[in-house]
C-alpha cells in the first residue's frame, strides 16, 4: 500500500462493519486471498515434523509455507465452524480443517506440533482452549504473537481491521470495510499454568507485533 492509499485510508475509512471472524464475507476474503498467496522462504520450526496441529491457521497460509520444504508433512487446522466450512474444499489426504481439537488430533493421530500464530486471544475462554490443545498431547507447543497481561483478569478490547488486511498478501477489492471483533490481553501466569505437563523452554516478546509475546514448550 502506498502512501497515498494510506492517507486516504485514515482521511476517509469504510463506513460499512462487518462483525466477527465468522461472518461469510470475511471468510471468503480470506479463503481468497490464501489460494493466491506464494509464500517464499523455508521453515526450520517445521523441517524434521511430521504432523502438526495448527489452531486458527485460517485457509492454510502457514501449511502452504511448510509443504514447500517438507511435501509431504501432514497439517490439521483448527477454525472457527465458518472457516472450516468454507476451507474443507482445499482439503486433501496431507491437509484437513476442523472446528474440533480432538478430531483434529485423532486425525493426526500422533501430534508433534502444535502451532498457534496470533490466534488464541479470539477465542471466548484461552485458558480453557490451552488446556484443551495441552490434552492432545504434543511433543511441542509454539506459540506466536499471544497478547499477554501481568494481571490476573482477562481484559478485553474490541478491535478493529480493515476488510483487505485480513488474510496474507493482498487481492484489488472495489470497496474497503471495517472487521470489529473482541480481542483478550490474556493473564500470563494463568497462560503458563495452563500448560500442565509441559515445560516452559522459550519465553520472549514476539518481533511480529507490539505489545506480543512468543512462548515454546516441549513435554515432559
Amino acid at each position: 500500500m502506498n502512501l497515498i492509499q494510506r492517507v486516504r485510508r485514515k482521511l476517509f475509512p469504510p463506513r460499512k462493519v462487518i462483525e466477527g471472524y465468522e461472518n461469510e464475507e470475511l471468510v471468503d476474503t480470506i479463503f481468497r486471498k490464501t489460494l493466491a498467496y506464494e509464500p517464499t522462504g523455508d521453515w526450520p520450526l517445521v523441517a524434521t515434523v511430521k504432523t502438526v496441529l495448527d489452531f486458527g491457521g485460517g485457509a492454510g497460509l502457514h501449511y502452504k509455507l511448510a509443504r514447500q520444504q517438507s511435501p509431504d508433512i501432514r497439517w490439521a487446522i483448527v477454525e472457527t465452524p465458518a472457516m472450516a466450512r468454507r476451507a474443507g474444499e482445499l482439503a486433501t489426504n496431507r491437509l484437513r480443517f476442523f472446528s474440533d481439537i480432538d478430531k483434529a488430533a485423532d486425525w493426526l493421530g500422533d501430534v508433534e506440533l502444535m502451532h498457534s500464530n496470533g490466534a488464541i486471544q479470539y477465542v471466548p475462554d484461552a485458558i480453557e482452549t490451552v488446556r484443551a490443545l495441552c490434552a492432545t498431547r504434543p511433543s511441542t507447543m509454539v506459540w506466536k504473537r499471544v497478547p499477554t497481561s501481568d494481571d490476573e483478569t482477562l481484559d478485553s478490547e474490541v478491535q478493529t481491521s480493515f476488510l483487505s488486511d485480513n488474510g496474507p498478501g493482498s487481492l484489488p477489492t472495489a470497496k474497503d470495510k471495517l472487521v470489529r471483533y473482541e480481542r483478550n490481553r490474556i493473564p500470563s501466569q494463568a497462560f503458563v499454568a495452563a500448560h500442565e505437563g509441559y515445560g516452559m523452554v522459550e519465553r520472549s516478546s514476539d518481533p511480529l507485533e507490539r505489545g506480543t509475546e512468543q512462548f515454546r514448550f516441549v513435554r515432559h
